[in-house]
């Protein structure tokens, strides 16, 4: 089974910071609190954003320093997927890590209007704005990370294979 992901667009812009996912000031906050000030840049964002939204950003999405908990409060607010320009390296790679599916897309940005909705087709790296029917493509990712995503994140993929390796042992 694929993962294909559909939702509502919120748009960003270039350089958004990890910091403003996770800003210092709220981390002690609790969620509650705290997801106030995720994204807040963005007027409305965290007042409007339900689950199952997306997110559709420029370049450099995720920059900045390497806070783990950006990806996890995205996906803690419901977001289904983040598409951008590009990413900053260690965000995307959190993400993956907890199965937040991103994908880089040149293109993407000038694709879609803030509300457009939105397809993706995460394994084939296929993005659809449903409001205007245009499409993109991106690079594909290597099997063995869609693989984690589809397995809920690293420490589910982990979990299932020390699972697997134990029945194997005791047979």
């Amino acid at each position: 089974m694929g993962i294909v992901i559909t939702g509502k667009v919120w748009k960003f812009g270039d350089q958004i910071n990890t910091d403003y996912m996770h800003p210092s000031f709220a981390q002690k906050y609790p969620w509650e609190e705290l997801k106030k000030h995720v994204l807040h840049i963005h007027k409305g964002f965290t007042e409007g954003c339900q689950p199952g939204d997306v997110i559709v950003a420029g370049n450099n999405f995720g920059c900045g320093s390497s806070r783990e908990r950006a990806p996890g409060n995205l996906k803690q607010m419901g977001i289904g997927c983040v598409v951008a320009e590009s990413f900053g390296r260690i965000f995307f790679r959190n993400c993956l890590a907890i199965a937040l599916p991103v994908m880089a897309c040149k293109g993407v940005s000038s694709l879609f209007q803030e509300g457009d909705q939105m397809e993706l087709d995460f394994e084939n790296a296929r993005v659809k704005n449903l409001t205007t029917g245009k499409e993109l493509t991106g690079p594909v990712l290597p099997a063995d990370l869609i693989q984690i995503v589809k397995k809920g994140g690293i420490l589910a993929l982990l979990a299932s294979e020390n699972q697997s390796t134990r029945v194997k042992s005791t047979s």
